[in-house]
């Protein structure tokens, strides 16, 4: 709800475009009208066109209002010839009813006002404004709490005001103020409460547009006593601060692309309250996990392009946090995987998104191994098919010559696809060997320590098959398992290699997924080991804190994945 100044009219006209928006708010006591009026006209349309529309909105509104007193035997008169709308200013004797708009501002005349019947409205043109604003669903005590939606015009983030207030009731006018800025942490006290979040858009020229407010739908909610991130968190409690030394994280998220259907409700997590599957629910939860683990570097599949959006760019890539977010899609789906960098510790050099499936037989640095599986037509067309995608950042660690190559992926799920993930994985990683060459090249590295790999992700590959056994022992041969997953797709005569000597961050894990229907070490934190050296990693949740709510999603954790947190060290020999 907006409160538009009754001594103004507001009108916006964005940047390359023809529409002009027209607000201003009547109020006349006589016929207690109390309206806010709203046109969407045209730049290029004459004024006195405007006005007679104008002219006429009000003229119907008086006529209703009248009607209603007529019944209570007063008279009823009125006519338009009555209602007087004019635009006009004192310091100009130009009749505007001729011009356009577009002519008019053209003209920078100054103290342009709108007359209409009893009232005068001062002309604001492009005032600091806010489009629309919203609360969530879920308010959850000790989680923080920010509009989903809050779309300025006009107007920055830092030069606008935000007040939070509480309330019992939300038809309430006594409010109590219980928070500054765009972002408020409910506490216990805030418990069913509703919240009030009002808005003041500014600009940096000083401007203040009207003052906008929304209330929440719901009450704050008490949460659950104990989760197990925030014991996790206890291995995190700072930053890291060296400049040799950064702290990764990769996490599945479980998107709500997929966790928001009928299918994941009754099949998939059928032991977790649907309440618990909701985004709002869930993304609180995995925003305060992320948040606490003070990661340099952070890696995450199956992001929501809404979460990216709103939520993540709210929160890890505001002014607190300041971390730099990319964002890339899988394919068409609205979800996809996303890096976040601290821009305290790391330059962004470049960064690439790759679409495994449709570049597999168009790049060149493919070719060697394209040829070998191509002749398998069911093959060939099952892994061009696929919306994978392997994303790319190559950073420079501020105040050194150091230089980290970081990749995220999540590869194909399907049961009998292990040899879909290893081709996957083998043109990922012939794609990373070739953008590390070309760094070194193009940034003159002379010392080879100075740079390093680290590839995260979820790999849906358990370490007995061939993902693993690629990344950490660097050769599968022809005869391997994986190659067989699909007998009509069975490749043959391909051996791989890769020249990385990686090792993973965390080890094996019994369980980085962990549902009623299947538990299992899926996700890495790989790392090029004659590069970097572990300083600690993160333990997991036990399997007993797994099971507490039969599997996860539950409502402590909020994906069927967990986290994984590993602190990495450059090892010596590289340059300061």
């Amino acid at each position: 709800m907006s409160n538009i100044d009754m001594d103004k009219v507001y009108m916006r006209n964005a940047a390359e475009s023809k529409e002009l928006n027209i607000v201003f708010r009547y109020v006349n006591e006589t016929l207690k009208i109390d309206r806010e009026f709203n046109f969407n006209r045209q730049m290029d349309e004459q004024i006195e066109g405007i006005l007679t529309r104008i002219q006429g909105n009000v003229q119907k509104q008086m006529e209703k209002k009248q009607k209603k007193k007529g019944k209570s035997n007063e008279p009823v008169v009125v006519g338009s010839s009555e209602i007087n709308v004019k635009l006009y200013s004192e310091n100009h004797d130009l009749n505007f009813n001729n011009l356009t708009f577009t002519e008019l501002l053209d003209k920078n005349i100054s103290g342009i006002k709108l007359r209409v019947v009893d009232a005068t409205f001062d002309m604001v043109f492009n005032p600091p404004w806010i489009l629309s604003l919203k609360l969530p669903k879920c308010m959850l005590a000790g989680f923080v709490v920010y509009p989903t939606a809050c779309e300025l015009q006009f107007a920055e983030r830092e030069h606008s005001n935000g007040t939070w207030f509480k309330a019992k009731q939300s038809q309430t006018t006594e409010w109590e103020a219980c928070g500054e800025g765009f972002h408020y942490i409910p506490t216990a006290e805030d418990i069913g409460y509703y919240l009030k979040f009002v808005v003041t858009p500014g600009n940096g020229k000083g401007a203040k547009g009207p003052v906008v407010e929304e209330i929440s739908k719901t009450t704050v909610q008490a949460a659950p006593e104990l989760f197990p991130f925030e014991g996790r968190h206890r291995h995190t409690p700072d930053y890291l601060i060296a400049s040799n030394e950064l702290r990764v994280v990769t996490y599945n998220l479980l998107a709500d692309y997929y966790a928001d259907s009928d299918y994941s409700r009754k099949t998939l997590f059928p032991y977790c309250p649907p309440k618990y599957l909701e985004i709002d629910y869930r993304k609180q939860l995995f925003i305060k996990e992320i948040v606490g683990y003070k990661a340099d570097l952070i890696c995450l599949q199956e992001v929501d392009q809404k979460i990216f959006d709103i939520d993540f760019k709210e929160i890890l890539g505001g002014p607190s946090l300041n971390y730099h977010g990319i964002m890339a899609p899988k394919g068409t789906c609205a979800e996809g995987v996303a890096i976040f960098v601290r821009k305290s510790r790391f330059e962004l050099v470049e960064s690439q998104v790759l679409h495994l499936g449709s570049k597999i037989p168009k790049l060149p640095i493919f070719e060697s191994l394209w040829n070998k599986i191509k002749i398998n037509e069911q093959l060939a067309s099952r892994i061009c098919d696929r919306s994978t995608t392997l994303q790319t950042c190559l950073l420079k660690i501020k105040d050194t010559n150091r230089y980290i190559l970081v990749a995220n992926t999540h590869l194909y799920f399907h049961p009998d696809a292990d040899h879909i993930r290893l081709l996957q994985m083998a043109f990922s990683i012939t794609y990373v060997e070739h953008l590390l060459k070309e760094a070194v090249k193009d940034l003159k590295i002379s010392n080879p320590q100075d740079i390093g790999l680290i590839f995260c992700g979820d790999f849906n590959s358990v370490p007995e098959c061939g993902i693993y056994k690629l990344m950490t022992e660097q050769f599968v041969d022809k005869d391997f398992v994986d190659w067989r997953s699909n007998a009509e797709q069975a490749v043959s005569n391909v051996e791989l290699t890769q020249p990385f000597e990686m090792a993973s961050a965390c080890g094996t894990p019994e369980f980085t997924n962990f549902t009623t229907l299947f538990a299992a070490c899926l996700d890495y934190i790989f790392y090029q080991k004659d590069r970097f050296e572990v300083m600690q990693y993160v333990p997991l949740p036990t399997e007993e804190q797994l099971k507490v709510n039969s599997a996860i999603p539950s409502v402590v954790i909020p994906s069927d994945h967990v986290a994984l947190i590993a602190d990495l060290r450059f090892k010596t020999g590289s340059s300061a």
